[in-house]
């Protein structure tokens, strides 16, 4: 095949139609053995036109998508098996219910369940474009997941996000909330921070942001994510921020969160995600904030003034569960345009040359709680950077804000899915997405159909014990997968 000009996905293409899973490294390695070197740049359709001419097995057409009831008995065999275990978690917790009772689009032939399925199929496998179809044309383990034959085109995926609107979105997180708060996973206490989703086009409509990744303004989308500092659940993200508006992000929040009559408790954030004036309104509101205040003359006169002995230590918790003394002093103070009432200023010793002054309007609860709680807030950056990371966030391929909205609504849901498996697994509660994807979702396998069942046999790998403790007393049939069970077993050859 190498020898008839094909590459290295072509060729993988063309295996999987023979029956021979091959991955794409071991190609690349094979052909690296024997001596091919790479391919010269070509365009698609010097390609095509190589790829009609091979004569050792026809072009196959990627089958169109559609449901099936999985009533016929089949094995089919797939590097992802693994990604069968997210099932188990998405009818746990109902998030299936919540997915067909939302207001997203369907079709005819693609109800809302298995399109929005067929979206959560590509994230939990890292796929980094909904454009690279070729990856997945054939994958009859991603199409089983949402139900289906074999996922959609590029195209469908396309289409069916312009078919969206941001009310379909919260309405949807809303929803997803609900059943978080319902099993104890959302602790009132938010952290929410920005980040910019960059554009790579030429769009007259998009602005220039702050990408701290980049270390440089850039034309991108703005948006803002919130995680529950408890559970580390994402439960709020926004695409279509605008910079007349971004300072409101934060009291959108507050009404979309406790509209539906959830308690919010704590809003830990910068100093730049909002003015003065909103620390007002949230007070206003009952809502206790932590967040940093900003230096200034009259500040750093106001620290200098401070006498020694009013400075006093403390042994904070950090993140990683790490102890460490500081040094703080504290007072109250009124800013101009918060409205009636004063704050809570709180001054640390850093390595920085000046102390970091956190304002709260919360003055009951102890130093060691307002100063642990904050220190959290770092933790939605690390989130935001696995969402760019993992999730591909970064790499949209539209100007169109609403499009990219719903894809970061999607990259949400897969990521809490990743956080309930981590929940779910003895001593993985604290692992990225990426650490389990490789740990556990990865991996070749078989899946067998039978009458009442599917039995997911997962080739023997170290963590493999993990996750069949899991999924060894669950029990749970699956309407879209012809209302069959799932049995994780090991491969005993």
């Amino acid at each position: 095949m190498r020898k008839q000009q094909l590459s290295t996905l072509d060729i993988k293409c063309k295996l999987n139609q023979a029956g021979k899973n091959i991955s794409l490294t071991s190609i690349h390695r094979i052909c690296n053995d024997q001596g091919f070197a790479r391919l010269p740049k070509r365009t698609e359709k010097e390609r095509i036109s190589y790829l009609e001419k091979s004569s050792e097995i026809n072009r196959m057409p990627a089958e169109r998508s559609h449901t099936i009831d999985f009533s016929m008995d089949e094995n089919l065999g797939n590097e992802t098996v693994g990604v069968l275990v997210f099932l188990s978690i998405i009818k746990e917790y109902g998030i299936d219910d919540v997915i067909k009772n939302s207001l997203y689009p369907e079709t005819k032939d693609l109800p809302k369940l298995n399109s929005i399925l067929a979206f959560l199929a590509l994230k939990l496998v890292k796929n980094a474009r909904y454009s690279n179809d070729s990856m997945w044309a054939h994958n009859r383990i991603l199409g089983m997941f949402a139900g289906l034959n074999v996922l959609p085109k590029s195209t469908w995926f396309s289409t069916y996000s312009s078919a969206t609107t941001r009310d379909q979105n919260i309405t949807f997180i809303k929803a997803i909330n609900a059943v978080f708060k319902k099993h104890g996973l959302l602790s009132g206490v938010f952290n929410i921070d920005f980040t910019a989703i960059p554009y790579y086009g030429n769009s007259k409509t998009l602005e220039n942001n702050w990408a701290g990744k980049y270390d440089k303004c850039l034309q991108s989308f703005q948006a803002s994510i919130c995680q529950d500092s408890g559970s580390g659940l994402l439960c709020y993200g926004d695409a279509t921020i605008r910079h007349e508006n971004q300072n409101e992000v934060i009291l959108d929040f507050v009404e979309i969160y406790q509209s539906d009559g959830l308690k919010l408790d704590f809003m830990i954030f910068d100093s730049k995600f909002t003015t003065i004036k909103n620390l007002g309104n949230m007070d206003r509101q009952g809502v206790k904030f932590i967040t940093i205040q900003r230096r200034c003359k009259t500040v750093i006169t106001k620290i200098d003034a401070i006498p020694k002995d009013e400075w006093k230590t403390v042994r904070i918790q950090k993140a990683n569960d790490r102890d460490r003394i500081v040094r703080y002093a504290e007072s109250t103070t009124t800013l101009q345009s918060y409205g009636d009432g004063d704050v809570r200023q709180i001054f640390i010793e850093t390595k920085h040359e000046k102390p970091a002054i956190i304002i709260t309007n919360d003055k009951e609860r102890p130093v060691t709680d307002i100063v642990r709680k904050y220190s959290l807030r770092w933790s939605v950056e690390n989130k935001i950077s696995e969402q760019i990371n993992f999730f591909h966030l970064n790499r949209n391929c539209s100007e169109i804000d609403i499009k990219v909205d719903f894809d970061l609504t999607m990259s949400m849901l897969a990521n809490n899915l990743y956080r309930l498996l981590a929940l779910k697994l003895k001593g993985y509660e604290r692992k990225r997405p990426e650490e389990l994807y490789e740990n556990f979702i990865t991996g070749k396998g078989v899946v067998q159909i039978k009458n009442d069942e599917i039995e997911v046999i997962i080739n023997r790998r170290k963590r493999l014990p993990v996750l069949l403790t899991y999924m060894k007393n669950n029990n749970l049939k699956y309407d879209w997968i012809g209302n069959k069970s799932l049995k994780f077993i090991p491969n005993s050859n």
